[in-house]
């Protein structure tokens, strides 16, 4: 045996990359990537709301028959949260897209000058039509960001810790983030959730700025700056945080 196979038994093995499958059930096909994880232990299935996907993910060293014989037992499990997926709502004309929680129309103004205005519950939008999804999502982050900065730097000032940068982002794994440098981050689709939502969070992240962590002493600082009970906002996030991604693809 050369001395490069005799090393080579001892390096990590690389992660495959991820895999299309299909799964039949109910006289239906079914879509499931497979994703091999060095820190798995067993075969699971999560729900990818984002991508709009069902992830199968199994230990480096699993059979792959075994897998995907473990997704095939849960054809009907498949099914159904698949057919849960809420439907992709484009900025389109006629599409009736949330402001903070509050119904709006989007409305194609191709014969009109400017940008993107509001006009009670409708957005307008001039320009050509293939400009219209871009004008509406950089519109919509502008509105975010008026009504979040604000708020973020109120609470932190309230937990007496600096700020060193905000920025909103499409991130679609967490609503918030803060890094050991201050700088806290904000998927750009809270424009659509409830002010009460949005309190929640800019709250929730302030008070990362004095505990990296979920500890008692986290939650009750996160509690203290929120302007009203965490609970509500909880809930909210976790019976329609999903429904925010269907928005402008």
């Amino acid at each position: 045996m050369s001395s490069s196979s005799w090393f080579s038994r001892f390096l990590p093995k690389a992660t495959p990359e991820p895999e299309q499958l299909t799964i039949a059930h109910a006289g239906d096909t079914l879509s499931v990537t497979f994703v091999r994880n060095a820190r798995a232990r067993r075969a699971s299935l999560r729900v990818d709301p984002a991508n709009r996907r069902i992830v199968l993910t199994a230990p480096l060293r699993m059979a792959r028959g075994t897998a995907v014989g473990f997704a095939e037992t849960h054809a009907g499990w498949i099914a159904a949260r698949l057919e849960r997926l809420p439907a992709r709502i484009p900025f389109v004309d006629g599409a009736e897209i949330p402001l903070f929680g509050v119904p709006h129309r989007l409305r194609h103004r191709p014969e009109a000058r400017g940008t993107v205005w509001r006009e009670g519950n409708e957005i307008h939008v001039a320009g050509r039509p293939e400009h219209l999804s871009r004008r509406v999502k950089d519109w919509l982050v502008g509105e975010l960001k008026k009504e979040l900065v604000p708020r973020v730097h109120a609470k932190a000032a309230r937990a007496e810790r600096p700020v060193k940068r905000i920025s909103v982002r499409d991130t679609r794994s967490r609503w918030g983030s803060c890094g050991p440098d201050a700088s806290l981050s904000f998927s750009w689709r809270l424009v659509f959730a409830p002010p009460e939502v949005l309190d929640y969070l800019a709250a929730h992240e302030a008070a990362h700025l004095v505990h990296l962590n979920h500890s008692p002493r986290f939650w009750a600082l996160a509690s203290a700056l929120c302007d009203g009970p965490i609970e509500g906002p909880q809930a909210w996030l976790k019976k329609n945080g999903e429904t925010l991604l269907q928005y402008g693809g």
